[in-house]
């Protein structure tokens, strides 16, 4: 059987899979700085030394990094609300994708800590600086240096990640090209064409996060 390609049915609908897109890269980098933050919080429990929030983070990771992605959605989007906390689609999406980036991300940056030579920290202090400086300049950065390309990777596999959301009707690209298929049924042409689209915003925010690398650290390649 012969298979007649159809690609002008993608091309009336470019707007929405381009809206769809967009939201996708939102959705990417607001939970990428959040998550961030998570893990630069959750490192911070981690290799604090008190046992308490040792024991929070550890437990948090754990709790994240073995569940599926896809029930941790659910769960929130689904199971939240019999306690009363309800969320649109798009809020528990971007709670979902930073509590799983957060988690990861906890493990790569405390890995990053703990290979600061204990010397710095004690040559930090003794010029004078207070812990929290030596947490900034003498710790985190240096270590966000080292794990930045594992960071990096993890942050394009949270791009790629966004596409589960659907699951909740949240109308990233993944959503719309659902939408599509179901009133055109022409499944080659619409899933080709957002393939394209995710391999081109895969690349785009890898060359981001080189070019961000060069300008914060200031190493060429």
């Amino acid at each position: 059987m012969e298979y007649e390609f159809h690609f002008e049915v993608v091309f009336r609908n470019s707007g929405m899979l381009l809206e769809g897109a967009w939201l996708t890269i939102q959705l990417s980098f607001a939970a990428t700085v959040l998550g961030l933050l998570v893990g630069i919080l959750g490192a911070l429990c981690k290799t604090s030394g008190i046992k308490p929030l040792d024991w929070i983070a550890s437990a948090y990771v754990e709790i994240i990094r073995n569940t599926p992605f896809l029930v941790q959605i659910f769960f929130i989007f689904f199971g939240l609300p019999s306690l009363g906390i309800r969320m649109s689609p798009l809020q528990a999406a971007l709670v979902a994708l930073t509590a799983n980036l957060g988690a990861y991300a906890t493990e790569i940056i405390r890995a990053g800590i703990e290979a600061i030579h204990r010397g710095q920290i004690e040559a930090g202090l003794s010029l004078g600086l207070s812990r929290l400086q030596v947490f900034r300049y003498v710790v985190l950065f240096p270590a966000l240096k080292t794990v930045y390309p594992a960071l990096s990777s993890q942050f394009i596999l949270l791009m790629l990640g966004t596409s589960v959301v659907s699951q909740i009707s949240a109308e990233e690209l993944t959503h719309i090209a659902n939408f599509l298929h179901s009133r055109t049924f022409r499944n080659f042409e619409i899933y080709f064409v957002v393939l394209l689209m995710y391999l081109a915003m895969s690349t785009m925010f890898r060359a981001l996060f080189h070019v961000t690398y060069l300008y914060a650290f200031g190493r060429k390649r």
